[in-house]
């Protein structure tokens, strides 16, 4: 659980709240969400992502906090690098925008009238308008208490020594992210899926947040997370090219529980790997892939083992994450890889300038190239499982006159310094597009194909 933002405990002190087994598969349609200043300059839009890229990263490695059939959920791509599903809660429903996020657990919406986002200057956001879920107007919905073992999922079990009576309620939840915060207090509510109700389902209702113009709906391996609470088998995404940014076009979240076939068609898989957490309890909830491998062209790049495996300081390793844009590198892995691209391009010209600009970098100038050899990146991981990126999944052009840019961050270039502890490696969205990814729980391990994902 996150240590307490100032600003947020600033405002938080203004406010006040008064008042299953199953087999199926969902599918909900998942796209881009706006959070950030819109912007015509791709240079301005790189830096923007670049920073909140780091952002993220540093939230992500050091928390301060704690029969088949299926469903299918919308899938929409945003600006701001993140891709969000629309979720109905209450009895009757009403229905919220989530971000889709695998580094946390908490599914959390912005909650009764009084909802308050601060420094909510999103594009087509009003932050004096964003959609609210109404407790009251629901009901089955019930605050839970400070007694309840699900209190304990955010707070720990030790919460329960520090609740005087059974009516009191579990504690308000403050959470931080990369660029943002909530605070909240946890029902039990009804979620209304497609073909499906979950009754009981406990999600957090935030009256206050920090450049959170949406929910958050967490797929992490935390108990407190959609597909535990769900009880899912596997979920799986095909996250849409980046040029669909808010626009209607979407891709599906689809939800399995229940037994499912062991192999997906033409699927690459790699085990799951142990979670670290004797530092840090947040890292349990992480999704830990064993990447053995970073493929310049044909260069094996070298990665001193102590960033490819979580060691007993729970430092190191690598992990997947839906809320991370781009995928951040600790800076001595980082440095191996920019330089092998750099060696294997050096007949084309640096743009040390836009390097500076955006804090992405190798960046080339080919204006004036009638073709270009990009090298082709791959991540190995254990098991075998090759992931050859596509060549718009890791160099974006920058400007109109011809500048491309490598679409990795590290710490120091696009923003803060990353304190060096936590997952080393964090494998981000912009570098899953267009590829199919499944998230094998009931097998413990994650598979992925390139393929098309517009529908």
């Amino acid at each position: 659980m996150a240590t307490p933002n100032p600003l947020l405990l600033s405002l938080i002190s203004l406010f006040s709240l008064s008042h299953l087994a199953f087999s199926s598969k969902l599918t909900l349609p998942l796209t881009l969400l706006a959070t950030h200043s819109s912007s015509s300059d791709p240079i301005q839009t790189l830096s923007l992502l670049s920073s909140a890229s780091l952002s993220r990263a540093h939230h992500l490695k050091r928390p301060k906090h704690s029969n088949s059939s299926t469903t299918k959920v919308p899938l929409y791509p945003r600006s701001f690098g993140a891709y969000s599903i629309s979720l109905s809660f209450g009895t009757p429903p009403q229905t919220s925008t989530f971000v889709m996020d695998t580094g946390s657990s908490l599914v959390w919406f912005p909650c009764t009238s009084r909802y308050t986002c601060s420094n909510c200057v999103f594009p087509n956001i009003d932050p004096t308008h964003i959609p609210t879920f109404i407790p009251k107007r629901s009901s089955t919905s019930r605050i839970v208490g400070c007694k309840n073992p699900k209190c304990a999922w955010i707070f720990g079990p030790e919460i329960n020594t520090k609740c005087p009576n059974s009516s009191q309620a579990c504690p308000t939840y403050l959470i931080q992210y990369g660029s943002g915060a909530t605070a909240g207090v946890l029902l039990s509510e009804s979620l209304d899926l497609p073909n499906k109700t979950v009754p009981d389902f406990v999600v957090g209702c935030s009256f206050l947040s920090i450049r959170q113009p949406a929910g958050i709906a967490g797929f992490g391996r935390g108990p407190e997370s959609l597909p535990v609470q769900m009880g899912l088998s596997k979920f799986s995404h095909c996250l849409v090219s980046r040029r669909f940014d808010d626009t209607p076009v979407s891709s599906d979240l689809v939800l399995y529980s229940g037994s499912t076939s062991d192999d997906s068609g033409g699927v690459s898989y790699t085990p799951f790997q142990k979670n670290p957490g004797a530092s840090n309890s947040a890292y349990r909830e992480y999704y830990y892939l064993a990447l053995r491998k970073v493929v310049v062209g044909k260069k094996h790049v070298k990665i001193p083992y102590k960033y490819l495996v979580p060691g007993a300081d729970d430092n190191g390793g690598t992990i997947v994450d839906s809320g991370s844009t781009f995928t951040f590198m600790e800076r001595p892995v980082f440095e191996a890889v920019a330089q092998a691209f750099a060696a294997q391009m050096v007949k084309y010209t640096r743009a040390k300038d836009i390097e500076n600009r955006t804090g992405l970098k190798p960046c080339f100038d080919i204006s004036k190239e009638k073709t270009v050899d990009f090298p082709e990146l791959v991540f190995q991981f254990k098991g075998g499982a090759k992931m050859a990126l596509p060549l718009n999944n890791y160099f974006a052009l920058v400007t109109t006159g011809g500048v491309v840019c490598l679409t990795i961050v590290t710490d120091g270039v696009a923003g803060p310094s990353v304190a060096s502890s936590g997952p080393a490696i964090i494998l981000g969205s912009f570098q899953q597009q267009n590829f199919y990814v499944e998230y094998d729980l009931a097998h413990d391990r994650f598979g992925f194909r390139k393929q098309s994902c517009k529908k």
